[in-house]
């Protein structure tokens, strides 16, 4: 089959045979150049209808070029990847061709032009990645403590065309952290609960044996340990609610108008007069002035009693548990400083996790269910607050935390 060129060739060659062998027979001079001219147009019109040629085919066993994966060479891909808060990774035959900013932060700049399985170093891994045959899109791969022990990420790929993968970290530790402080709770309340529990149940039955053969002072010495469990059961059911209200109110912020000093001044008068430990040895450094905030008064109330009942159980009796409330420009301080044992400082990040215990014997005889901090940290980010604390061994601890004061004033 000829081409366009060999038509178009043809076509002008067989116009000229005709206008000689018109002159030859006797054809006038304008007869011919009619002919001429419409032969030439038809050959032009030949050569328009012929085809263009095909593009030309590689030699048999040649290899054929692949086209570039049009996705990951795409601007707008890259601009995207660079957006998602999670790492992304743009692979091209097992070599990372674009990582975005995430992706930089955790596994380091160097990865761009790097083997995918070299840049992410984990076992499993670079055992999925390694299988480039197989389509792993649907597939999420747990990187247990990765990229440090204790930690934990998953991978995704998504398969391109032409060797090209879309890859996809996740980080899943803050979950699995939820998960074991969930187990973790559940756990020690039960193991709060059922201990008093076991002490109640424990003597009432020795009391029910004994039918009446006890002697005055045993007796009630067996029903005060009785009391004296089942209020530290009550104390923990409520501190659980507390922590369960709280929690639940964490995402609203308060909007009622309070005044934080009268809240103080109102929390130490009731442990003053009421049963509590020492109450001789608070000493309070309040002032007169009034110190409006934004928040829950039953709240706050309970944030300034656990801070000030804390300070006096672990505080040495007969030393003083100083309460000054202190401004500071546009916020007010609220500051409980005890001279007891003091803390060591690697038992400081802790002190606000639930149930966590420096002594755990002392604790529990001093009647702490382990849950007051943690209250007063709840309460604290709820009100934007900001908790501190500080402490000496043999000197004493100091808690302060800080409000900011409402806009009002």
């Amino acid at each position: 089959m000829f081409d366009r060129l060999s038509s178009l060739v043809a076509a002008l060659t067989l116009v000229a045979v005709a206008a000689i062998f018109a002159a030859l027979v006797g054809g006038d001079l304008a007869s011919i150049a009619i002919l001429a001219l419409a032969g030439a147009l038809g050959a032009v019109l030949v050569y328009g209808a012929q085809p263009p040629p095909a593009a030309t085919q590689p030699a048999a066993g040649s290899p054929v070029p692949a086209e570039p994966p049009l996705l990951l060479r795409h601007p707008d891909f890259t601009r995207w990847a660079d957006q998602e808060r999670e790492p992304v990774l743009g692979v091209i035959d097992n070599v990372v061709a674009i990582a975005n900013d995430a992706a930089v932060r955790l596994l380091g700049r160097h990865i761009v032009g790097a083997d995918i399985r070299t840049a992410i170093r984990h076992p499993v891994a670079a055992e999925w990645l390694s299988a480039g045959d197989v389509d792993t899109g649907a597939m999420t791969v747990d990187l247990a403590d990765y990229p440090r022990p204790g930690q934990r990420w998953t991978m995704r790929i998504a398969t391109l065309s032409h060797g090209g993968r879309i890859i996809f970290l996740s980080d899943r530790s803050a979950i699995d952290a939820a998960d074991r402080m969930r187990s973790d709770f559940v756990a020690n309340a039960s193991h709060e609960l059922r201990t008093p529990l076991a002490a109640i149940l424990g003597y009432v039955e020795t009391l029910q044996d004994m039918n009446d053969e006890a002697d005055a002072p045993t007796r009630n010495r067996f029903l005060a340990i009785i009391e004296r469990e089942a209020r530290r059961m009550q104390q923990l059911v409520i501190d659980l609610l507390s922590i369960s209200r709280v929690e639940a109110d964490r995402f609203r912020r308060p909007t009622t108008p309070v005044d934080f000093a009268a809240i103080v001044r109102h929390t130490l008068a009731q442990m003053k007069d009421s049963a509590e430990a020492r109450p001789q040895d608070i000493a309070d450094r309040l002032g007169d002035a009034a110190q409006p905030v934004l928040g829950d008064a039953a709240q706050l109330g309970q944030l300034v009693h656990n801070i000030v009942s804390n300070a006096m159980k672990y505080g040495r009796p007969g030393t003083p548990v100083t309460v000054e409330l202190t401004r500071e420009g546009r916020r007010v301080r609220l500051s409980v400083q005890d001279e007891g044992e003091g803390i060591a400082p690697d038992h400081l990040p802790r002190l606000t996790e639930r149930f966590y215990r420096v002594d755990e014997a002392r604790s529990r005889s001093v009647g702490g269910t382990g849950l007051g901090l943690a209250i007063v940290k709840h309460i604290s980010e709820r009100h934007n607050g900001q908790l501190d604390i500080q402490s000496e061994v043999g000197k004493g601890t100091r808690v302060s935390v800080s409000f900011p004061l409402s806009e009002a004033h």
